[in-house]
C-alpha cells in the first residue's frame, strides 16, 4: 500500500535527519585537521546521558511536566556536557598528537571512545541495559490520510527533522559567511599559511570540536526524546551510521553529511522492508550502497577530487 510505503519513507527521513546531524561533527573535524574522530559517536551518547542527568537530578518536578521549559533546558544541558567532553578530548588526547603520524590519533580516538563508554557505565551502573529517557516533547502522532490509509508522523520525529535541517543550515551559513567560518576554511586548506595571516589554528580547531559536539549533544537529546530509551551502545551504532553518511556525502562537506544521513536513513528503513533478507539485513544494504558509491564516486556525493601536485 502507498500509505505503508510513505510511512517507511517518513521513518527513514527521521532517522536520516538525526544521523546527518551527528555526521556534521565527523565532517567538520576531518575537514579541518583530517582526523577521523571515532569517539564522536560517544559524544552523542554522553550528550543524551547529560540531559538525562539534568532532568533526573536538577529539574524541579513542576518544570519536568512542562515540555516547553524542560526540552530547551535538556537541549542546552546535552550540548553543554558534550562540548565540555569534546574540548577536554581535543586538549589532552588529540592536540599532543597533532603532528604525529595519522595512525596515532586514529588509535587514540578508539581509546577515547572506549573510555567514554566505561565512564558512563560507571556513573550509570545500569547503562548497559536500556535506560528510560523522559518524554520531554508532545507525545502522539499526526495522521495524514493518503488514499485508503493514513501516514502517521510522530511529533518527536517532526521535531528531529525540523531541528536537524535548521541547525545544518545555520552551520553552513556560519562556515560560508562569517569571519570565523572563513578562518576555519583557511585553516582546513593550509594551517601554516593561515597562521601567517593572523589566524590562530588552535582556536579554530577547538571551535570546530565545540560546534560538532554541540550538534551531537542536541542529537542525543532528540534521540532519547523520540525513542524514550538510551544505553551506552547508541554512540557506537549511530556513530557508525554517521561516519558512513559523512563518507557517502563527501567527508568534509556539510551538505554532503546531511544528504548522506538521509540516504542512510532511507536505505536502512526501506531496505529492511523491501529488499531481500528483511530487517536483519538492513545494515548489509547500507554498506552495499557505501561500497557502490566508493567504487563509482570515491569522493562521495558532494566531495571534490583531491589534486595532488607532483
Amino acid at each position: 500500500m502507498l500509505s505503508t510505503f510513505l510511512s517507511q519513507v517518513v521513518n527513514g527521513l527521521i532517522l536520516g535527519s538525526l544521523i546527518g546531524l551527528i555526521a556534521l561533527g565527523y565532517t567538520m573535524v576531518y575537514g579541518i585537521i583530517q582526523l577521523i574522530n571515532f569517539a564522536h559517536g560517544e559524544i552523542f551518547m554522553v550528550g543524551s546521558y547529560g540531559g538525562l542527568a539534568m532532568f533526573t537530578y536538577l529539574l524541579p518536578t513542576a518544570i519536568q511536566n512542562q515540555w516547553w521549559f524542560a526540552l530547551p533546558l535538556l537541549l542546552i544541558a546535552g550540548a553543554a556536557i558534550a562540548v565540555v567532553v569534546a574540548v577536554l578530548m581535543e586538549r589532552f588526547a588529540y592536540r599532543p598528537l597533532r603532528n604525529a603520524p595519522r595512525l596515532a590519533p586514529l588509535i587514540t580516538a578508539l581509546g577515547v571512545s572506549v573510555a567514554l563508554q566505561e565512564a558512563v557505565r560507571v556513573f550509570y551502573p545500569n547503562a548497559t541495559a536500556a535506560v528510560p529517557f523522559p518524554k520531554v516533547f508532545v507525545e502522539g502522532t499526526l495522521a495524514i490520510p493518503i488514499g485508503d490509509g493514513i501516514v502517521p508522523i510522530r511529533y518527536t520525529g517532526m521535531l528531529i527533522i525540523v531541528v536537524s535541517l535548521l541547525l545544518a543550515f545555520a552551520l553552513n551559513t556560519f562556515v560560508n559567511n562569517s569571519r570565523m567560518g572563513r578562518a576555519m576554511r583557511a585553516t582546513s586548506q593550509d594551517r601554516d599559511v593561515a597562521r601567517l595571516m593572523g589566524i590562530n589554528p588552535d582556536r579554530v580547531i577547538v571551535l570546530t570540536f565545540v560546534l560538532g559536539a554541540a550538534l551531537a549533544g542536541v542529537a542525543g537529546i532528540l534521540y532519547g526524546a523520540d525513542l524514550g530509551l538510551i544505553n551506552i551502545n547508541i554512540g557506537l551504532q549511530n556513530g557508525l551510521f554517521a561516519f558512513t553518511a559523512a563518507v557517502l556525502g563527501g567527508i568534509g562537506n556539510i551538505k554532503g553529511a546531511v544528504a548522506g544521513g538521509l540516504v542512510i536513513g532511507l536505505v536502512k528503513t526501506l531496505g529492511g522492508q523491501y529488499l531481500p533478507g528483511g530487517t536483519p539485513y538492513d545494515y548489509v544494504w547500507i554498506f552495499v550502497v557505501l561500497i557502490a558509491v566508493l567504487v563509482f564516486r570515491p569522493q562521495g556525493f558532494f566531495g571534490e577530487t583531491e589534486r595532488v601536485r607532483a
